[in-house]
């Protein structure tokens, strides 16, 4: 790229880098960063706009969880900042590796509308770089390096003063990244975790988000297959193991019949995977008594994980296969697999049967389990499935299948936020054009981040909306007005967001039975193009299964 002024500033040094670096950048332009955008756009690099500053980093999260690819966002100082503070929370608690580019106070002041940026940044565990001339960009390369080594959001703060400062012809060379560290099991480690493995009558393997990261799919698939195991997935690698001895994912949003078998293990590994409250089910997703045996690179849980019984400290790739080695082959007639064979059936895998299939629940409201099952039938097969947060997630997860775990993307459940969704689907969008992204949300999330709604119809080729509306916030209506507090404050006067979107550009309909999806059968079956927004009203009076887990498990507390 060529600088406006030709001569190269510490604003299009940093930009050079995003260039190189990056594949796609998300932001919104202000004072602090205007320099740096119009390098990228009259360049003509791949450019989004957003219509909050939220969705900025939202847009680059979920970019990253569609692709694997560390992503960049850039706003502006101050309050361009401050609003990007729940999304990098967010980012941060997910382990999203992505580089947020920031305008920053002048070095030789804060004016009256700054903050310490750095101090607000390092309040969500975000580590913050400033650029200037003398190491802007060994900075920005650093701020890459960073997010990949750690698996973390990184923020490059730019001081207002150096923005258009030429680069110092004396740069500062960068510091070394600190070293990689390697865990290896000890020998006795391996021999003492195989021995129980191969005692084991029903083995359950729980494979998690370190194994994409630790390319470990393929050793504990073969370790799963040599046992006769089967396995289920945490919701971040749904898909991650190409067997049909998959139960699907652990945690909230398994399904019955598959949690019944699952509490019939009399073992589990669990790799890379957390098992904190909600993966757990609240301490229901095994039976009393189960063995856990946890295999990950990070420190070993603490309190908060009280399923764990041992934990083997390790990377994941070599553990899994010096796992294997130890243990000779099951007999095929002798195994779990042997004993449920319905397991490896179409039929057990499909979204049937709906755990409760009515079509109204008690105040005449569409049955959300019934509307989400009959979605996976009608939405094309290659698609992404975004979802925001609330208490609607608890049924998407559950009958929505994927193609990989790149296409099940739930931002804000991390920060248990809401209203990141339409960001989060834009950014899915610029992703992976060549599928349909199906954006998933409550009512609540839709109007906290109804901005962004333009920026995913702008993003978007090909999309579907669907939003499961309650008339509510259902999470704190499930939990407190059950509790006999006032409710008022938790309801929502209802909302025809297919009108919004529609006002927009968009199509779709307002959902009061099942008859009305043949509206989104029709569009599929028409538009190759477009968002179609289906508007559901769903009842109020039926509450998510991982919902009633917490609450049954806060009942026992």
């Amino acid at each position: 790229m060529v600088d406006d002024l030709l001569t190269p500033t510490v604003s299009s040094a940093v930009a050079e880098v995003l260039a190189e670096r990056a594949g796609h950048v998300f932001g919104l332009m202000g004072n602090g960063n205007a320099h740096l955008i119009s390098h990228l756009t009259s360049a003509g690099f791949p450019f989004t706009s957003a219509r909050h500053e939220a969705a900025t980093v939202t847009m680059a999260d979920a970019y990253h969880r569609a692709t694997g690819a560390v992503a960049a966002a850039t706003t502006t100082y101050g309050a361009g900042f401050t609003n990007t503070l729940t999304a990098l929370a967010e980012a941060a608690m997910a382990r999203i590796p992505l580089v947020l580019v920031v305008g920053e106070a002048p070095t030789t002041g804060r004016r009256p509308f700054d903050v310490d940026q750095t101090a607000a940044a390092s309040a969500v565990g975000v580590a913050t770089l400033h650029a200037t001339a003398h190491n802007a960009v060994a900075t920005a390369h650093r701020a890459f390096d960073l997010a990949t080594a750690t698996v973390a959001p990184v923020v490059v703060a730019i001081p207002y003063d150096h923005a258009t400062t030429t680069l110092s012809p004396d740069p500062v060379p960068p510091a070394p990244l600190p070293a990689k560290v390697s865990w290896t099991a000890p020998s006795q480690e391996l021999d003492r975790v195989a021995e129980l493995l191969c005692t084991a009558a029903r083995p359950l393997i729980l494979a998690g988000r370190g194994v994409l990261l630790g390319q470990a799919a393929a050793p504990l698939q073969e370790l799963g297959d040599r046992l006769g195991a089967l396995f289920m997935t945490s919701v971040m690698a749904v898909g991650a193991l190409d067997s049909p001895w998959d139960l699907g994912i652990a945690g909230g949003f398994t399904r019955d019949h598959r949690l019944a078998l699952a509490r019939q293990a009399d073992l589990v590994l669990v790799a890379g995977a957390s098992l904190n409250a909600f993966q757990s089910r609240y301490g229901t997703l095994f039976a009393e008594g189960t063995r856990v045996i946890r295999l990950d690179n990070e420190p070993e849980p603490a309190t908060d994980h009280p399923p764990v019984t041992d934990y083997l400290r390790a990377d994941l790739a070599p553990a899994l296969r010096a796992l294997t080695a130890r243990i000779p082959p099951a007999d095929p007639q002798r195994t779990w697999r042997a004993a449920a064979p319905q397991v490896a059936t179409d039929a057990f895998r499909s979204s049937e049967p709906v755990e409760d299939p009515t079509e109204f629940g008690a105040d005449g409201r569409l049955n959300p389990r019934a509307v989400v099952a009959a979605l996976d039938r009608i939405l094309p097969a290659q698609r992404s499935v975004v979802m925001d947060g609330g208490h609607f997630i608890g049924w998407a997860p559950m009958y929505l299948t994927v193609p990989d775990p790149h296409a099940m993307i739930l931002v804000g459940t991390a920060f248990q936020s809401i209203g990141l969704g339409f960001g989060a689907a834009a950014g899915v969008s610029v992703a992976r054009p060549d599928r349909t992204t199906v954006l998933v949300t409550g009512d609540g999330g839709a109007l906290m981040g109804l901005a962004d709604l333009e920026t995913f119809l702008r993003a978007t080729r090909r999309g579907v909306i669907v939003v499961l509306n309650d008339s509510a916030y259902g999470a704190e209506l499930h939990q407190y007005a059950t509790q006999g507090l006032d409710p008022t404050a938790m309801l929502i006067d209802e909302v025809d967001f297919a009108a919004l979107a529609t006002a927009m550009g968009a199509t779709g309909t307002k959902a009061t039975t099942l008859a009305d999806l043949d509206h989104l059968t029709h569009w599929l079956a028409t538009h190759h193009e477009g968002v179609f927004v289906l508007d559901v009203a769903i009842s109020q009076k039926i509450v998510a299964e991982f919902m009633t887990a917490s609450l049954t498990a806060g009942r026992r507390l």
